[in-house]
């Protein structure tokens, strides 16, 4: 019973926080945005007072807020004291390459990591934190709430005027529009919906929505999911990493960025092949009363470089690691069997919040035969059984399919209202047909229906020759996913077609998924959108969208380069479609597209992080129920970060 109680609970929890997060955050209630099917437009956004050259720094009467300039440790010691010392784990998977925040290539999760869930903000800052919780925005580098004009065509937040950067300067509204100039300039990618970020005044930012021409906005989402998830830097820096450089972004993203400023709590200590450090920046801004109003509690932050899961979990149950994203194979076993001082956010099933969806990518660059064909993609994932994945992969840390049907949607009920049910209902599989043995049965109807006969062997031919095999890939280590896609080869074995596994480390394999074209995996996993401020549309966008497809250094989604003209035309039409009739006919029309053509398919549902900690040495992380409504993002993303001012030593 205790059981079935705390899961109702969580999705009436999650259920509120995901409404809340698909509306703009605002005092006043928002004001509904025309749409194509209403008459009436939009009023053609105020034009913003163009404001002067930013002032000298020194120039800014900040006395009573004035902080001293970070004085690097004048030694550095590999030996961490333990009472003094966080160890994370789960994150990191190979040496980190620098500090730079402006680039995706530093491999180094410890400090960086720009999510639409929540930044990763021990080092860099955000305007705001999000708490996927209730789907609320807790200032962080902003002070009061985003404030949203009429037409939902502008937001404006005030800079903390407690706000400093390490060196002792001031952050500034000048800071927030050079840092969206240089990453909307030096890009493959700018951003659509973002038309231009605006320094109203010395601590006033307003950001402006890109518009239709009617004046409506692209995506007012967006602009909420900007604010909590890109990272404000400061003016200075980004002006020398240009420069040095030389405006070339391939140069730019490469460069450590070892003379990086930051404003957040914690800073680089040092780095190499088994370890990341972070250290305490003890005159940090927010231990003014108008932020947290202390420092947090642990002097040092510190990511292991190990092997794989098994090795991160054996240093947990050791005491050597406190907090922990890896997943852990029957994590119950940990307390109920082993008596370890470790737990979960809750202490049932699921262990924590599924909003993330773990999908195998068809990689439509493949030249392989079979992969650009509806039909043969769709009979792969057909034959899967989803329910082993959920029994042995995840060891029933994830509702199954045949609890919530497949679709774009995450488990909560919010996502999943939003679509007709019923219609969708004949191109679920799983619904259709829970039993695995009558979908490797359809699936092989399918394959000789759509042109795949079965050759010598039961191996499937196409144009009288045998299918090659197909290499599939995970991370190596990311022990969950290893085991989901092995049970996609055996799938494939199934409806005879060889589908081969193959797991690189993480440094190699990230490096091919995120490239424009790549034709090393035929099929590979990645994650999805999970709670942010534009769910589910962001999850859509991330699965469906044409934009990301020739991007190089890709972190956005669509990481196969499948593309559908009405998949990006329904995309562009939810954001600003307020008639709820009209949005339910949208969402389902696009679930059912996605369930057609299938270029992708979700293995689970599983948390965003996952989220163990160990009570060996360090105590009062967030739990389920103890009032504190910090989410269970490993006290590191968005409002999570909390828990690194709530934790106190054992005993």
């Amino acid at each position: 019973m205790k059981k079935r109680i705390l899961a109702i609970a969580l999705v009436a929890v999650i259920c509120i926080a995901l409404i809340a997060a698909c509306a703009p955050a605002t005092e006043d209630p928002p004001v509904d945005v025309p749409t194509e099917q209403e008459a009436t437009p939009a009023p053609q956004p105020t034009e913003p007072t163009e404001p002067a050259e930013p002032p000298d720094p020194d120039a800014i009467d900040r006395s009573q807020f004035a902080r001293e300039p970070f004085v690097p440790p004048t030694a550095i010691s590999t030996e961490l004291p333990r009472n003094e010392t966080v160890f994370h784990f789960g994150h990191q998977w190979g040496p980190s390459n620098g500090w730079n925040p402006f680039s995706d290539e530093m491999n180094n999760p410890l400090a960086i990591e720009q999510v639409s869930a929540g930044a990763r903000v021990p080092m860099f800052e955000t305007p705001f934190m999000y708490n996927f919780l209730d789907g609320s925005f807790v200032p962080l580098l902003a002070i009061g709430p985003p404030r949203w004009n009429d037409d939902l065509t502008r937001l404006e937040y005030s800079i903390n005027p407690a706000a400093f950067w390490s060196d002792g300067t001031p952050v500034t509204a000048w800071d927030a529009e050079f840092t969206f100039y240089v990453n909307n300039t030096y890009t493959p990618a700018p951003s659509p919906f973002i038309d231009r970020v605006v320094a109203v005044d010395e601590l006033t930012v307003a950001i402006y929505a890109t518009v239709n021409a009617a004046g409506q906005p692209l995506n007012p989402l967006m602009l909420d999911q900007f604010i909590i998830e890109e990272y404000v830097l400061q003016q200075a820096w980004l002006e020398q990493l240009v420069e040095r450089n030389n405006g070339d972004i391939g140069a730019m993203q490469a460069d450590p960025g070892d003379d990086v400023v930051w404003s957040g709590p914690y800073t680089k200590y040092f780095t190499n092949d088994e370890l990341t450090v972070l250290i305490r920046d003890d005159g940090y801004w927010g231990q003014h009363e108008s932020m947290w109003g202390q420092l947090p509690v642990p002097r040092f932050l510190a990511h292991p470089i190990l092997e794989d899961n098994d090795a991160g979990l054996a240093a947990m149950m050791a005491g050597m690691v406190d907090v922990s994203q890896m997943f852990i194979p029957n994590v119950q076993n940990l307390w109920e069997v082993e008596g370890l001082p470790i737990s979960t956010f809750m202490d049932s099933p699921p262990y924590g919040v599924t909003v993330n969806m773990p999908t195998a990518w068809f990689n439509m660059h493949s030249d392989k035969p079979g992969i650009d064909n509806a039909d043969f993609r769709r009979a792969i994932a057909m034959a899967v059984d989803y329910d082993l994945i959920i029994a042995n992969a995840m060891t029933n840390q994830s509702p199954s399919f045949a609890e919530v049907p497949r679709s774009l949607m995450n488990p909560t009920a919010g996502e999943q209202a939003l679509f007709d049910s019923a219609r969708v209902a004949p191109y679920q599989w799983d619904y259709q047909m829970p039993n695995v043995n009558d979908r490797i049965e359809a699936a092989n109807e399918l394959l000789d229906q759509a042109g795949f006969p079965r050759g010598a062997g039961g191996w499937r031919t196409y144009n009288g020759e045998r299918l090659p095999a197909y290499i599939a890939s995970v991370p190596f280590g990311w022990s969950d996913w290893e085991a989901a896609m092995e049970i996609v080869a055996a799938a494939g074995e199934a409806i005879g077609i060889e589908i081969v596994t193959q797991f690189d480390d993480w440094s190699i394999y990230q490096t091919f998924v995120t490239a424009a074209v790549h034709t090393e995996y035929d099929i590979f996993m990645m994650w999805t959108a999970s709670a942010s401020p534009t769910a589910p549309w962001e999850r859509a966008f991330n699965l469906m969208s044409s934009t990301h497809v020739g991007n190089d250094h890709n972190w956005s989604g669509n990481w196969g380069a499948w593309t559908n003209d009405r998949a990006d035309e329904i995309l562009s039409l939810i954001p600003v479609t307020t008639n709820q009739a009209v949005l339910v006919d949208l969402w389902t029309e696009l679930v059912i597209l996605y369930l057609t053509e299938v270029p992708s398919f979700s293995l689970m549902y599983r948390p965003d992080q996952f989220h163990a900690v160990s009570e060996a040495v360090w105590t009062g992380w967030t739990e389920y129920g103890d009032g504190r409504n910090v989410p269970p993002a490993n006290a590191l993303n968005g409002f999570a970060i909390a828990d690194k001012f709530n934790i106190r030593l054992v005993g």
